[in-house]
């Protein structure tokens, strides 16, 4: 498996303690992959600040090719987070060099060398998967929990896996998968926290519970998720074995401060 991941990072600064852990949905994606052993690619700004330095050192420790990690003058991102009961709440975020981030043609063709891309609402990389997928690199993106979103109306339709997260099984997120897959996605997947998940792929549903594990930090789940049920379908699994993979995943990524 050959997957690039693009776009947004940040360190995660936990208050009210201070320490940083870096992150961001795609480059926690590329790390998780690189765990379950796919050739993985980040790319990406960081600043020219000490954490942009963690950033790309981090990184680069598992295993995954910054190559294509790129230093820009000025701030790395920084979201602000607090737990509250071992559940990570977001407040703040800076969003630094990224703010500019765009794609050169080299990086372009760079991509194109993978067999799947992967990115996230805030990495402002949405306007180049119409390209993707006329040029048959396979699709997945995080759309987070922005369900009303305009990009959610625009973007299915170039994308394979799309995803989203919700808080249960009811029926206003099936019909919204449902509404997801008409629009052009392969299959539409809902992580659901502790009710675990949820997957529709234009002639079933599969649901999945969450696998138990003492819950230490939530950061990184979703992410973790993403990267598990991907590789299953690059593997060649069901949307049932995906999502009990990513099920896992998720489980392994709570038991421990940060994402990865």
């Amino acid at each position: 498996m050959r997957i690039i991941t693009v776009g947004d990072n940040c360190m995660d600064v936990y208050q009210p303690s201070g320490k940083a852990y870096p992150g961001g949905n795609p480059v926690n994606v590329a790390v998780f992959l690189k765990r379950l052993g796919a050739g993985s690619a980040y790319i990406g700004w960081v600043g020219s600040d000490a954490y942009g330095e963690v950033m790309k050192n981090s990184i680069s420790e598992k295993g995954v090719d910054i190559s294509h990690l790129t230093k820009k003058e000025g701030k790395t991102a920084i979201s602000y987070v607090e737990l509250v009961n071992n559940e990570r709440c977001f407040g703040d975020y800076e969003e630094g060099v990224m703010a500019d981030f765009f794609l050169t043609k080299e990086e372009l063709e760079f991509i194109q060398t993978y067999q799947l891309i992967h990115a996230g609402i805030y990495g402002h990389v949405e306007g180049y998967f119409p390209l993707f997928k006329e040029r048959g690199v396979s699709t997945s993106f995080d759309f987070s929990d922005k369900l009303d979103h305009h990009l959610v109306k625009s973007l299915p339709k170039f994308v394979d896996y799309s995803f989203f997260s919700y808080t249960k099984d009811d029926s206003f997120i099936r019909e919204y998968l449902k509404e997801i897959k008409n629009l052009g996605s392969s299959i539409a997947v809902a992580t659901l926290g502790e009710n675990g998940s949820l997957a529709y792929d234009g002639e079933n549903f599969y649901t999945c519970r969450a696998v138990d594990s003492d819950v230490v930090d939530t950061m990184g789940a979703g992410d973790s998720f993403i990267a598990g049920f991907i590789s299953g379908r690059l593997k060649g699994l069901s949307a049932m074995d995906c999502l009990e993979l990513g099920s896992e995943m998720a489980a392994e990524t709570i038991r421990y401060f940060g994402a990865w």
